[in-house]
Parts: C-alpha cells; structure tokens; sequence
C-alpha cells in the first residue's frame, strides 16, 4: 500500500494536484535506460513520470480520503473541484484516461443535462439549445458577448425547471477557429462544461450544392455533440483546451517564425529590385550593406536610380528591424530556460538540445506544440505531426495519396527538415543507417518518401525519449 501523502511537496501532474513526498520514490524504480551517471535533466523528467504514477495510485487506492481535489475532465485538463468518494460513484468525473477525446466517458443522463452549441462569427452567436422539459428546441441569435450567453443558458436552465425537470449539468460546445479556447475557459471558469469540436470531424453531406446556413450547422453540431456526450466513438472529437499560460508559451516560437519569414520576404525583395537593374551578388544581410548600397554601380557604369536607392534604404532599415526583434526572442527564450531550468517543458528543451543536430529553436518548437501534449500513443503522435499516409482504396484499386497533412503543419515540416540535418550530423545512427540501406540506388522520388517515414521514426524516438528516457540508439549527445 502506498504510504499516505505528507504536505511537504505538491506536484503539478496532468492536471491533477496531489501531495506527496519524495519518500514516497525511494522504492520505485525511475532509472531511465540507458543512462549510468544522474542527470539533472532527466531527472526531471523522472520526477514528473513517477509523481504522475504516485497520483494515480493514491486515487485508484482511495486514500485521497473524500478531499476535494481538481480531476481531470474529457480534455485531458483539470476539472472543477469534486469529492472523488462521491462523484466517480455517481458517473459525473471520470478516470482519467490516456486519450478520451473521441468520446465521453462521463454517464449521460438527458433528462437532467441541458445541452448547447454555439455557431460562432465575427458580428454574432447563434445558440441552440436541447433543453429538458421542453418540446422544441430553442434558438437565440446573441452579440458576440459571454455575459449574453450565460443569461441565456440561465434563462433556459429556469424553463426546465419550471418544466418539472432537475439539471445537474450544463455542456455547450462549439467549433474550432478564430475565436480560440478562451470561450471554453470562461464557461468552465462558470460551472459550465465547456468543449471545442474540431471542425474536420463532423460529417457533412456530400451533395454538390448541398444547403448551408447557421441554422443547418446547429443541427449538424447537435447531432454530432450528442452522440460524443452518449459515449459513441466517431460522432466527432474533441480540441484538448490549453490553459492560457500553454497558450502564452507557443507564442515566441509562432512570432519567431513570422519575422523570419519577414526577414526571407524583405531579403527577395530587395535582390529582385537589383537584379532589375543588372547588379547580382549584393547581401542585404551584411552589416556593412547600408554603406556598399551608395557604392553600387549598374551595368552602365550609373549608380542606383534615386527612387530605387530611397526604396532600398527604407528596406534596410525595416530589414535591421526585424533581425533586432528575431534577436530579442531568441535572449528572452534563453533566459527563461536559465531561470526555471527544472521545469517540466524546460528541462525536455534542455534534454532534447543536447541531441546533435537539434538546436534551441527545433526543440522548443517540438517541445511546445506536440512532445508535451498527453498523446495516446505513436499512432496518435504520428497522426498529430500530420506524417501518415491518404490511402485510397476502392475495390481493385490501390493507391496512396500521398501525406494526410491533418495535423499540425509547423510539427510536419520542423521533422522533414530536422531528418535531412539527421542524416548531416548523426551518420551513425541507427535512423541513419536505416534510411542509407533502403536508398542505396535509388531514385529520388524514393528518397523522398522515405525521408518522410523516418521523420515520422524519429519523432516517435524523440517522444519516446524525452517523456520516458528511452536511448537514442547510437545517436551522439552534447554534454550536460
């Protein structure tokens, strides 16, 4: 039996808040493979993992003695705060699962939920309701404010009761998009079960002009919500909710790679204005390119037309801007992994820097948007990253359609790249001299496809790697 938890230490895991002592680990076994000296890193690493095992066993146990502690909902996030003696008896909290996103597993009880989805634009909401007690369904077109919608899911809330219906439950959810997960925050700030459907999940008619209005997709939304809340798989899934601090953390690496797109846009830009003129081979990116810019000459023998010089000076400049601001990034980045080193997202970017070939940018890129995401496992990673193949099967026909492309695109082009820098800095390796036996004489086309089954090799290695410990086979480390 596990010992009961002491107040000394509380550990964030998942979601879900538990006390416990590092005693509580003397009798585990958190030696990664591989790894013979300690590491402060992977240390870490362990930490997490076997306080995420502490957590569980205490709640499976029942030692966590009716406490009201934060559980973790159908998001893979914390819940509201419940007595887990009375609320898994009841069917409202859930165990937690490795990935229940495509289903509730929560009991459903109809009579006593009242259920909403939301259509979202720019100038309006249109909500419909399923409420208990009532024959019809309701819908109200609201401005584009919370408040608004909580009156209203009060408001409906009160018609079933004064129906002679009891509601234990309010859920309402809406679809992915521009509005984000700051929605799905508020409601459940509020009580309210809040979910976010991603919109490639519902099915559609496939008629060529099929009908499309506000009022057709809350159908389309009812229906598919409510066989997600019964507990059918494929009805639709499920968006995992960030918290706003997950959120706030992707945003250096996503501004980061917008000025550096800037920085490529301004760059071609400025040699297409030259080539124009005749003159080749000038770098904007030169320090000294201000003072070379006066000096340039056309094929004539003329300098740089005044207009064009101007254009070019003003691009200079707004060049030396965006390089100061890829700059500062890059410091504040480095700074935060020095202040907080042994934080959980920290210490993966630090334990997967150390990899040669992996710089600070690729691993917090990897880190932030898909390593850190409580993933079911490599099929689910691999499909995330957008790496699995489009068969196309119809009778006797067999074909491949190429990549899904249905998940995260930064995450599919990051591992393309960082496979081809493999094969640069990691000859050894067992990747490495996976792809060289299957390439040899081949031709290109090969190398291509199989450039992308081992970025999805190496994704699943690196996942594997940073969450668990496992070895790199023959892959070379930078010191700690």
């Amino acid at each position: 039996m596990p010992r009961q938890p002491s107040p000394h230490l509380g550990v964030l895991v998942g979601g879900v808040v538990v006390e416990d002592d590092m005693d509580d680990f003397a009798g585990r076994d958190l030696r990664l493979d591989g790894v013979e000296e300690p590491d402060e890193l992977l240390m870490a690493v362990a930490l997490h993992a076997a306080a995420d095992h502490v957590a569980l066993e205490h709640i499976e146990s029942g030692e966590q003695r009716g406490r009201a502690v934060p559980f973790v909902d159908a998001m893979g996030r914390a819940a509201r705060a419940c007595d887990l003696g009375a609320a898994t008896t009841a069917g409202r909290c859930p165990m937690r699962q490795a990935n229940d996103l495509s289903r509730s597993l929560a009991t459903f009880d109809q009579p006593t939920t009242l259920i909403a989805v939301i259509e979202m634009s720019q100038s309006s909401w249109l909500v419909a309701g399923i409420v208990p007690g009532l024959e019809r369904h309701p819908l109200k077109k609201l401005a584009v404010d919370e408040g608004s919608l909580l009156r209203l899911l009060q408001r409906w809330r009160d018609q079933a009761i004064r129906a002679g219906c009891r509601i234990e439950r309010i859920t309402v959810a809406f679809e992915a998009g521009r509005d984000g997960f700051w929605l799905a925050r508020w409601l459940r700030a509020h009580d309210i079960e809040g979910y976010v459907i991603h919109p490639t999940s519902v099915a559609v008619s496939r008629e060529h002009r099929r009908a499309k209005t506000d009022r057709l997709d809350t159908e389309l939304l009812k229906r598919a919500f409510l066989g997600w809340l019964r507990g059918e798989a494929d009805h639709c899934n499920m968006a995992a909710i960030p918290t706003i601090e997950e959120e706030d953390g992707r945003r250096p690496h996503r501004e980061r790679e917008s000025l550096v797109a800037e920085r490529t846009r301004i760059v071609n830009r400025m040699k297409g204005c030259l080539a124009r003129l005749g003159i080749r081979g000038f770098k904007p990116t030169l320090q000294r390119a201000p003072k070379l810019l006066s000096t340039l000459r056309t094929p004539e023998g003329t300098p740089l037309p005044p207009n064009a010089l101007a254009e070019m000076g003003r691009d200079l400049a707004r060049l030396h801007f965006v390089e100061g601001q890829i700059s500062e990034i890059e410091t504040a980045r480095l700074e935060r992994l020095e202040q907080a080193p042994t934080e959980k997202s920290h210490a993966m970017v630090r334990l997967l820097a150390r990899v040669i070939g992996v710089g600070i940018e690729t691993a917090d890129m990897l880190v932030r948007e898909i390593l850190s995401r409580n993933l079911r496992d490599r099929r689910a990673l691999a499909r995330y990253a957008g790496l699995t193949g489009a068969p196309d099967e119809s009778g006797s026909k067999r074909r491949e359609k190429g990549l899904a492309r249905a998940g995260n695109a930064r995450v599919r082009r990051g591992m393309i790249q960082l496979a081809w820098r493999f094969l640069m800095f990691q000859k050894e390796s067992a990747l490495a001299q996976w792809y060289r036996s299957r390439t040899v004489d081949a031709r290109q086309g090969t190398r291509k496809s199989l450039i992308v089954a081992m970025a999805r090799k190496l994704l699943i290695e690196l996942w594997r790697f940073v969450t668990t410990g496992e070895t790199l086979l023959g892959v070379k480390m930078r010191p700690a």
